[in-house]
């Protein structure tokens, strides 16, 4: 049967119950739709159009894809899931709860979009991804994605042998700094408000690391991007790329009605849904894959998790469609 579509290519919305809602369109819901499609499932994936990576110029790191935009990368994603009948829906998700169940018992959920449209579901894939929340740092924010960034993996690579600068906002800003101090010989650590012990110090000159410890006032830019980073005392630290690790937040908006648990990541993170192997959490029907349980997860670990969510969805379908069989026997 032909896919009805909208003039923007997005999917309509199905009749009826379907076997699994993926909410969340990035890599990890839709290569977790990918495996549910491909085992006849009856999917529906509802994306925000809001990845987190939009930014970026390119995805690394993705055996086979390197450098890949992410757009593309997302492009190709949807339209593999719908060759296979899979649907895949733009929408804002404004609530998620658990609805009564079949009369066999088997689980009902039930998803409604922000223009009103409803989606009943047996079972459902959370992969929401995260939100990164940057230091209030006036003229930082302008440059994420670019000449600011947060992962040595994604971005390093790009922005090798350039001057590039460490804002702190934790402890685990010093393991950062050694990072990305592979990746140039002209680092500098903006100390800011944390505290360095003798030996971290002692590390940071043997590796050539340089530490300011003025607080940062401002982030200086020109026509290139980042020119530099103004201290309170006024001076001005040439750098042309800053790395950050940003605070990173679950997507959780409009999931509250799941009551799915969570916790909050060591050493001020962030947060993130909790889930075991495969994407299992506590609510029975619900995975969660992706940066919504893995923060650091780059785009191939996500997708990966979403693979195997999906297999596991549909391992637990399987056998509630062999149980309704059984009693209808």
């Amino acid at each position: 049967m032909i896919e009805q579509r909208s003039d923007d290519g997005t999917s309509s919305l199905p009749n009826g119950t379907v076997d699994a809602v993926v909410i969340g369109g990035g890599a990890a819901g839709l290569n977790g739709a990918l495996m549910l499609v491909r085992s006849r499932r009856s999917v529906v994936v509802i994306d925000s159009g809001t990845p987190r990576n939009a930014p970026a110029e390119g995805v690394h790191g993705l055996l086979g894809l390197d450098g890949v935009p992410p757009a593309d990368l997302l492009r190709r994603g949807r339209e593999e899931v719908r060759g296979y009948g899979g649907r895949v829906v733009t929408g804002e998700v404004i609530s998620a709860e658990r609805a009564e169940p079949a009369a066999d018992g088997d689980s009902r959920f039930v998803v409604t979009l922000a223009d009103g449209g409803l989606v009943t579901a047996r079972r459902v894939l959370v992969a929401t991804g995260l939100r990164d929340v940057l230091p209030d740092v006036p003229g930082l924010a302008q440059h994420w994605g670019r000449s600011l960034v947060h992962c040595p993996y994604c971005h390093g690579w790009e922005v090798r042998d350039e001057p590039i600068g460490v804002l702190a906002v934790s402890p685990a800003s010093v393991h950062h700094a050694l990072l990305f101090r592979q990746l140039t010989d002209d680092l500098v650590y903006f100390a800011q408000h944390t505290a360095l012990d003798d030996d971290t110090r002692a590390r940071f000159v043997a590796r050539g690391i340089h530490v300011v410890d003025i607080p940062v006032a401002a982030v200086e830019t020109d026509e290139n991007g980042i020119a530099g980073v103004r201290l309170n005392d006024g001076q001005l630290v040439p750098r042309r790329v800053l790395a950050v690790a940003t605070t990173m937040l679950a997507r959780t908006d409009g999931l509250d009605g799941l009551g799915l648990p969570m916790e909050d990541l060591p050493g001020g993170m962030g947060r993130r849904f909790v889930a075991g192997m495969a994407g299992v959490t506590d609510v029975p029907g619900v995975w969660v894959a992706g940066n919504a349980s893995d923060p650091t997860a780059q785009v191939g670990a996500s997708a990966a998790a979403g693979a195997l969510a999906g297999a596991h969805l549909n391992a637990d379908l399987v056998t509630a469609d062999t149980n309704a069989a059984l009693g209808a026997g």
